[in-house]
């Protein structure tokens, strides 16, 4: 077992790929409740207006990594909430624009301050911005005899906080994010919730910023949960489903990239992007085709209850013989052989017409669909 530990710590691929999944799970967690609150360029906001926060608490302290520097980014992405909130509490900006302003400004003072205090420190906003995960193996804790990569630690402490704070109050969250004056009549602080959901991000998006960057972090916080959301209408399921979604992501992209040698983590961030097409293309409820072939079933639904009345108005006409045959459809009711064909066979196979020879006859059950269509007021009684 030790043996077996050691090789897993000390593979770089293994390393990587667990990095990327970590972020991915915890990202994901939070992304959920961004998604389902219209909110989720909060993430892209905070994730830039971080730089603001590494820089100052790198003044402050000399700290570029660590608890300390976990605490600032918390602190920068509730001044940014604020910020945008009390713009917007002016009635003079929108929200989205309240955003668009306030972490461009925070982004540009933390880069300049860089660019001023921080020349020759480990900081810098390219690395904020896209990071490296390709080397987070070679900065390492010793815990246990054990070499673990820092990125993993962290991490692995952000995926944890993250899971405990969606597990102990999944049902607060859950009010307020679907139903916030609920929320709060009932006690729960809705916005208190918010800000502590924000203040996770922030320092997730900390943790992640020298191994994954900005930008994956976004992808794994945006796409994996809106993919999720493609696949069911279940809070717990959709969190699962993101995580799990982050996770494939995460190590497809690794092998990819090292097979095609490109980014790995631009890799991971396509990745995700192919997860969502595929959930919007295959998704049982909410998915392109599930939603064609239900169309496609309408469509023929209907067009069964067209030959009903057709048939019902002339049952009792004395051409009826010449009208209520196939070949009658394609005449008045200018369908082609093959539509004519296709909506007379579903009609016998649900029961709604019989034949007799060349005859089409009504069932009860055909009657009952026309007289729903002629005469929806009795239905109605």
């Amino acid at each position: 077992m030790t043996a077996m530990l050691s090789a897993f710590f000390n593979s770089p691929d293994a390393m990587i790929m667990l990095t990327g999944a970590l972020v991915g799970v915890a990202a994901s967690l939070l992304g959920t409740f961004l998604i389902l609150r219209g909110a989720s360029m909060l993430s892209d906001a905070i994730s830039h207006s971080i730089v603001f926060g590494i820089i100052i608490v790198w003044m402050l302290t000399g700290q570029a990594s660590g608890p300390v520097q976990i605490i600032g980014a918390a602190l920068t992405g509730l001044l940014t909430v604020a910020l945008t909130e009390l713009l917007t509490a002016t009635r003079r900006v929108k929200a989205d624009a309240a955003i668009g302003l306030v972490f461009p400004a925070l982004f540009s003072i933390g880069v300049l301050l860089i660019n001023i205090y921080a020349r020759d420190a480990h900081i810098d906003q390219h690395t904020v911005l896209l990071g490296e995960i390709g080397f987070v193996w070679l900065d390492t804790y010793e815990i246990g005899g054990y070499l673990v990569p820092q990125a993993v630690v962290w991490m692995g402490v952000m995926a944890l906080l993250n899971l405990a704070f969606v597990t102990l109050l999944f049902k607060e969250l859950k009010l307020a994010t679907f139903d916030a004056a609920l929320a709060k009549a009932l006690g729960f602080a809705p916005v208190l919730l918010s800000y502590a959901l924000l203040a996770l991000l922030s320092g997730t998006a900390v943790a992640a910023f020298d191994s994954v960057g900005a930008i994956l972090f976004i992808a794994f916080v945006i796409v994996p949960p809106s993919a999720a959301y493609l696949l069911t209408d279940r809070l717990s399921l959709m969190l699962a489903y993101g995580a799990a979604i982050a996770v494939v992501s995460a190590i497809a992209g690794y092998w990819l990239a090292v097979w095609f040698n490109v980014s790995i983590g631009g890799m991971m961030a396509v990745m995700t992007g192919a997860c969502f097409v595929a959930a919007l293309a295959f998704g049982p409820r909410y998915g392109l085709i599930a939603q064609g072939a239900r169309r496609r079933a309408r469509v023929a639904e209907n067009a069964a209850r067209t030959l009903a009345v057709h048939l019902f108005n002339h049952e009792d006409d004395p051409q009826a013989k010449e009208e209520n045959v196939a070949a009658a459809l394609r005449d008045h009711l200018h369908w082609g052989r093959s539509k004519s064909d296709a909506i007379l066979a579903k009609s016998l196979a649900d029961g709604l017409v019989t034949r007799s020879g060349d005859r089409l006859i009504l069932t009860e059950k055909g009657r009952n669909a026309a007289r729903e269509v002629l005469e929806p007021w009795a239905r109605a009684g």
